[in-house]
């Protein structure tokens, strides 16, 4: 990787990260030209840097601020057994998995309902069932492989001000630090969250809404071991997560109406884990928090289309979900995945990888399969999230039917941990 001269990788206080000695890098040019520009320098982002590194292509990624949103608040995601494998594959799970939590068991559960449904390794006759990570740790194995990706330029802090579709390339305009620089690219590729001002530029429309619902999130320590189980408990205000993190510390998701969310966040830390205990169960003994609390808001989101000549979106920038299941980073990973397959073929074939013919292979696999778990987190969120009688006694019918029909069971856990639909050749054993 060659380091913009102004540049610095994120670091956080958790852990140190190598900073490359500045080399001279081609942005003191006055024109450059790329096979490849990503704009978003996270995890989305970082990967499809790292999985392209013996692509033959060259890349520029850049990020417009040097510090993680997600790294700040303490940020943590489920890593399911698909995204785990494309990190296998890249290079970087072994860096990651001393300070990332496996699951060994999943717990579903519906309010006060006694048929919990248990999901165990022997269902799919794996390791594990899924994962459990800070940001942090994620986004410093990615820095650090990119290190050693010399085909990547990283520039950071530096801003897209505008782009121009040209016949055979993209103008952009950078901005970085008061200077600015022009570059062009074959293909330009969005990963920059879901508010994607590339996409926005490039008129892409898309559809959803915002959900009446937002997140508290927060780091829990419990008396007792959390023995490795993950735990969604849907209640009527919302679904509640319970993630198991190294440490025996465990990570929150609360979801419930608007203001609700915003009245828990407000409470002392005595009246948020007396509140909060109920909810999360006895079988851990005391809470204690750790850390701050955060609020997040809750959309669906898809992208009319994730392609169009000389740009492609992906992760946020091209769809959000609900976080019931904790789909929506691995969703991420697995575009970065495809797209990294794709323009890796079509290179080797001597295709121009900004064509839309080629961009479309990216685009049909890729826009099913997130529709697909688009709709399956919303229907989730919506049938549990009431009390409608008739939906209460269908949902444990469904509870019922998952326990104890193992195909159903192995189907829907097949599609919780990524191991439904096309797998990239980059997860591939």
């Amino acid at each position: 990787m060659t380091v913009e001269p102004a540049a610095t990788l994120p670091s956080d206080q958790h852990s140190e990260t190598h900073q490359p000695e500045p080399q001279l890098s081609a942005l003191q040019h006055q024109q450059i030209d790329y096979d490849l520009v990503i704009v978003g320098g996270g995890i989305v982002g970082l990967t499809l840097a790292c999985a392209l590194q013996n692509s033959g292509l060259q890349i520029a990624l850049i990020e417009a601020k040097v510090e993680s949103a997600a790294v700040t608040r303490g940020q943590a995601y489920h890593i399911n057994l698909l995204a785990s494998r494309i990190f296998q594959g890249i290079g970087v799970w072994d860096q990651m998995r001393p300070e990332v939590n496996p699951i060994e068991q999943i717990h579903l559960s519906d309010a006060n309902y006694p048929g919990i449904v248990r999901f165990f390794l022997q269902d799919l006759k794996t390791n594990a069932l899924g994962y459990v990570a800070e940001h942090r740790v994620v986004l410093q194995a990615l820095q650090n492989h990119l290190q050693h990706c010399p085909n990547v330029t990283y520039w950071c802090p530096v801003e897209v001000v505008t782009t121009e579709v040209q016949t055979d390339r993209v103008a952009l305009e950078l901005n970085q630090g008061g200077t600015t620089r022009r570059i062009r690219s074959r293909l330009l590729v969005a990963a920059d969250g879901a508010r994607s001002p590339i996409r926005q530029r490039a008129g892409i429309p898309t559809y959803g809404w915002q959900y009446w619902q937002s997140c508290v999130v927060a780091f829990i320590q419990p008396e007792k071991p959390h023995n490795n189980i993950a735990y969604e408990r849907f209640q009527a205000d919302g679904p509640f997560a319970i993630l198991p993190l190294p440490g025996n510390l465990c990570r929150i998701v609360w979801t419930a109406p608007k203001a609700e969310a915003e009245a828990i966040l407000a409470l002392s830390e005595t009246d948020f884990l007396a509140k909060l205990q109920p909810r999360y169960g006895d079988q851990m003994g005391n809470l204690s928090l750790v850390g701050q609390r955060y609020l997040f808001p809750v959309q669906l989101m898809q992208s009319r289309r994730y392609v169009q000549p000389r740009l492609a979106l992906m992760g946020d920038a091209a769809h959000c979900c609900h976080p019931v299941g904790g789909q929506g980073v691995n969703m991420g990973i697995r575009d970065a995945a495809a797209l990294a397959q794709v323009l890796t073929t079509a290179h080797q074939q001597g295709k121009d990888i900004g064509e839309l013919a080629v961009l479309q292979g990216y685009g049909r696999w890729r826009w099913l399969e997130n529709l697909t778990i688009l709709g399956f987190t919303d229907f989730l969120n919506r049938t549990f999230s009431n009390t409608v009688l008739p939906l209460v006694v269908l949902r444990r019918l469904g509870l019922w039917g998952l326990q104890n029909i193992r195909p159903l069971k192995v189907t829907a856990l097949k599609l919780m941990t990524g191991l439904s639909g096309r797998t990239p050749d980059l997860a591939k054993d």
